[in-house]
């Protein structure tokens, strides 16, 4: 016979093992209350991410309000710095990101496929593009363009460009001397990704770097640079500029036209994987499953406004509306696998940047 004692000692293990304010999100497995509770008992999760901490916040409150107890510490930087940050504390043997979240595909997958990604499947997996999943170790989470961006007040509706070739041809002329802006591809990593794979993608490449040279580019390494150098008319139009913000600014900023390229427009998402050695990896697959799931996407559509990835999400910014503007035809997301590394080994990259410099750098 079992003691009252006893039984009360086994009511207690199984409260802690499987509270009930576990919260297991419907459709989930059972057992995911396991994951629930110990990421409770870890109490909090450190994330390392590009994405402002403005388009962040609505994540980082609703994520709370469904798993009371878990602290996000969000730390925003820039690609680089992301990247940087992680590879060098990780190095040290120091405390670092449970979970790294960047727009700069191809450094995520340089810190994935060297190791550093935790395999793991999240329940969410299936609902996302074959392409957004790279060896149950890195997840793309968002749907977001790369776009041309001008100043609707100094911009004439008839020099808008619509094609790529287009816009080399009109940054040629000398009234965008010195007033065309982009990425500074040696500081930026969402910069340097798009720019390298526009060098895969656009036949004509050679010449669009040559009409940078000619117009004088003055390069930022932000995104909220650029726009408001844009707006303010010191820039009259920018290349590459990350569609999800341009086009929401677009929506309050008049002097904002946004075009989305018809000859192409590259698709960037934002790579999220769990730190392979993450100290609270419980709260880190928390996290993960929650960015993915419908209910995160439809925060991603609505509230942070970043584009969201999953196709059965209803809001202002998603894929399915962005594939229906553009054509599908037209769309070209960048895959999360590693192909997208080729420009990232030392002799490729620094040529790359040689000849960026010696054409586009040119002043």
């Amino acid at each position: 016979m079992i003691s009252i004692k006893r039984l009360a000692g086994a009511i207690a293990l199984a409260a802690i093992t499987f509270p009930a304010a576990a919260q297991v999100p419907p459709g989930y497995p059972a057992d995911y209350a396991r994951i629930v509770a110990a990421a409770k008992a870890e109490g909090k999760v450190v994330v390392y991410s590009a994405t402002d901490s403005k388009a962040a916040h609505p994540l980082i409150k609703d994520f709370n309000k469904m798993y009371p107890g878990i602290t996000v510490e969000y730390n925003d930087m820039n690609s680089t710095e992301v990247y940087n940050r992680f590879i060098s504390e990780t190095a040290a043997g120091g405390r670092t990101a449970d979970v790294v979240w960047s727009s700069a595909m191809d450094l995520q997958m340089r810190l994935a496929s060297e190791g550093h990604a935790l395999k793991y499947r999240s329940v969410e997996a299936s609902k996302i593009p074959a392409w957004a999943v790279w060896n149950d170790s890195a997840y793309g989470t968002t749907f977001e363009p790369a776009a041309i961006v001008y100043n609707k007040r100094l911009v004439e509706a008839n020099e808008v460009p619509a094609t790529h070739a287009d816009f080399a041809k009109l940054i040629l002329k000398p009234k965008f001397k010195d007033k065309v802006t982009t990425y500074d591809i040696e500081k930026s990593g969402v910069g340097f990704m798009f720019m390298t794979q526009d060098a895969h993608e656009y036949k004509q490449f050679a010449g669009l770097t040559s009409a940078f040279g000619t117009a004088k580019v003055r390069v930022q390494s932000s995104t909220g640079t650029m726009m408001e150098r844009i707006s303010s008319g010191e820039n009259l139009i920018g290349y590459n500029v990350l569609g999800s913000y341009a086009l929401v600014r677009a929506k309050t900023d008049p002097s904002i036209g946004v075009v989305l390229p018809k000859d192409y427009t590259l698709i960037m998402s934002r790579v999220l994987f769990i730190n392979k050695s993450a100290k609270n990896v419980n709260a880190a697959k928390l996290w993960t499953d929650y960015i993915l799931s419908q209910r995160g996407q439809t925060i991603i559509a609505n509230d942070s406004k970043l584009f969201a990835i999953r196709l059965d999400v209803k809001g202002e910014t998603t894929a399915t509306d962005l594939i229906a503007a553009i054509g599908a035809a037209n769309v070209k997301p960048i895959p999360v696998h590693p192909n997208v590394l080729q420009y990232l080994a030392a002799a490729k990259r620094m040529a790359f940047l040689n000849q960026w410099k010696s054409t586009a750098g040119k002043k």
